[in-house]
């Protein structure tokens, strides 16, 4: 495992970059952040008390939100429930959308028994709407780079809603299964939120890695 890659950290809280292959909440089914947080702070003398905000899934990688003090924690997951924390993604998508720029808004429910999430045709109890808007970065080779804005959090979102209109993210056998070389395309890029004691607004972004497929694309200083 690679050192921590720390984004920013105060003594509330701590933002990194969660690796693919890496569980986002604790567990003892596999390597999680919580607990090599904990032993970070541990191996550095201070208090290594930290707790999980939000979700990333275990193949999915990027900038990830972490409590560090217990009267923050319910603040935290709360502002996430309420939508005041803002939560962008870079993704790139097996073909290209009929808009450059859209709104996508669907009926989303789960399958428990296969572990799976699809778009479903009608309300239903078991349905819940999810809403994410994107835009076109770059093209390159029948792929399309997109930004992605989640406006829900409902669970491989992302991943179903583009899926659902032919355009499975890269590398996602779950939801289209494609040869491609590498781990799915998702990247959380950029969290915005207010500090939970202080109520400075914050902003903190990540580049993805500079391998494939993310190299085959040109990512403006705008982003």
């Amino acid at each position: 495992m690679e050192s921590l890659h720390i984004l920013y950290e105060d003594a509330y809280l701590v933002l990194c970059v969660k690796p693919v292959g890496v569980l986002s909440e604790d567990s003892e089914q596999g390597v999680c952040m919580p607990a090599l947080l904990r032993q970070h702070y541990r191996a550095q003398g201070e208090p290594n008390y930290i707790a999980t905000v939000h979700r990333l899934d275990k193949i999915v990688s990027g900038v990830m939100l972490f409590s560090r003090r217990r009267e923050v924690t319910g603040k935290l997951p709360a502002a996430v429930a309420e939508r005041r924390v803002t939560k962008e993604y870079l993704a790139v998508l097996r073909g290209a959308p009929s808009r450059p720029a859209a709104e996508l808004t669907d009926l989303l429910a789960r399958d428990p028994q296969r572990r799976l999430t699809y778009v479903a045709s009608a309300p239903s109890p078991d349905t819940r709407e999810a809403r994410l808007s994107y835009g076109t970065v770059d093209t390159a080779d029948g792929l399309t780079l997109v930004r992605v804005r989640l406006y829900t959090g409902r669970t491989h979102q992302i991943r179903v809603q583009f899926a659902s209109r032919g355009l499975p993210l890269s590398g996602d056998r779950k939801y289209g299964a494609d040869d491609a070389p590498w781990p799915i395309a998702l990247w959380s890029y950029r969290l915005s939120f207010d500090h939970p004691q202080t109520g400075a607004a914050l902003t903190f972004s990540c580049p993805p890695p500079q391998v494939a497929p993310w190299t085959r694309f040109t990512l403006p200083d705008t982003l």
